[in-house]
C-alpha cells in the first residue's frame, strides 16, 4: 500500500489534518514528517513495533540505532532522561526551540521503549509549528531519525515528493510542508556536563553558553 500524501501549512497547520497524522501514529504508523533542519522519519515512541520498522527501513539493528526524542519541550525531559545539571539545563532552556539535539544521559525508561539496553538519548524540540503540534496532541514525543538518501550525493533528501517515491511503499504518510533543509541539526553532548558539539550542524551553539 503506498504511503497517505499530506500537504500541512508550515506557519500555521491546520488542526484536522494534524489530528489525522496523530491518528495514523497511534495506530503504529509511520511518518515522514517536516522540522526546523531535514525532513525525520518518526513513530509514537509507546509503540514498539513502529520502532522496530524505522530501524527496518534504516536498515539499522535497534541496538546500534542512534534514535532522538521531538518533544513539545522540556516538560519531559525529567522522564526520558537523568538529573541534568542546572548549567545544561539553562543552555537548552535558551537554546530550545531550535536546531539542536542534545545528548543525555538516559532515563530507566528508554531502554523499555527500545528493548535494548540505551545509556544515552537525544532530545531535540524543533522550531516547527508541525512537529510540535503532532506531539502535542500525541501526548509524548516521537521517535525520530533523519530522511537520508543513501544513493544520492546529497545526503539528505529535501524534496517530499522525492520522499513518496523512494519511501512511499515503507511508510504510512508523508507530510509536505515544503522544501526541507540539508544541514542537520547540531549534536551536543551533555554528558558529564560537557555540553561538547560533536556534530556541528545548522544551530550555533556559542550564544547560548
Amino acid at each position: 500500500m503506498r504511503a497517505d500524501y499530506l500537504e500541512i501549512h508550515p506557519k500555521n497547520p491546520e488542526p484536522h489534518k494534524i489530528r489525522r497524522v496523530v491518528e495514523c501514529l497511534r495506530r503504529g504508523g509511520v511518518i515522514i514528517y517536516p522540522t526546523d533542519t531535514v525532513y525525520g522519519l518518526g513513530c509514537d515512541l509507546l509503540n514498539a513495533r513502529a520502532v522496530e520498522r524505522i530501524c527496518r527501513i534504516k536498515e539499522v539493528k535497534p541496538a546500534k540505532m542512534h534514535l532522538s526524542f521531538i518533544c513539545y519541550d522540556l516538560s519531559d525531559l525529567s522522564e526520558y532522561a537523568r538529573a541534568i545539571s542546572t548549567p545544561v539545563f539553562r543552555v537548552m532552556k535558551k537554546a530550545l526551540p531550535g536546531p539542536f539535539t542534545f545528548i543525555l544521559e538516559a532515563s530507566n525508561e528508554v531502554p523499555k521503549i527500545f528493548g535494548v539496553k540505551k545509556n544515552q538519548v537525544g532530545i531535540r524540540v524543533p522550531n516547527h509549528q508541525v512537529p510540535r503540534m503532532i506531539v502535542q496532541e500525541l501526548g509524548n514525543p516521537l521517535v525520530t531519525t533523519s530522511v537520508k538518501d543513501e544513493d544520492e550525493v546529497i545526503e539528505y533528501m529535501t524534496d517530499p515528493s522525492l520522499m513518496l517515491d523512494k519511501f512511499g511503499h515503507e511508510v504510512d504518510l508523508i507530510i509536505d510542508s515544503g522544501y526541507g533543509g540539508n544541514v542537520p541539526s547540531t549534536v551536543v553532548d551533555c554528558i558529564d556536563d560537557a555540553l561538547e558539539v560533536v556534530r556541528p550542524g545548522a544551530g550555533d551553539l556559542e550564544p547560548f553558553l
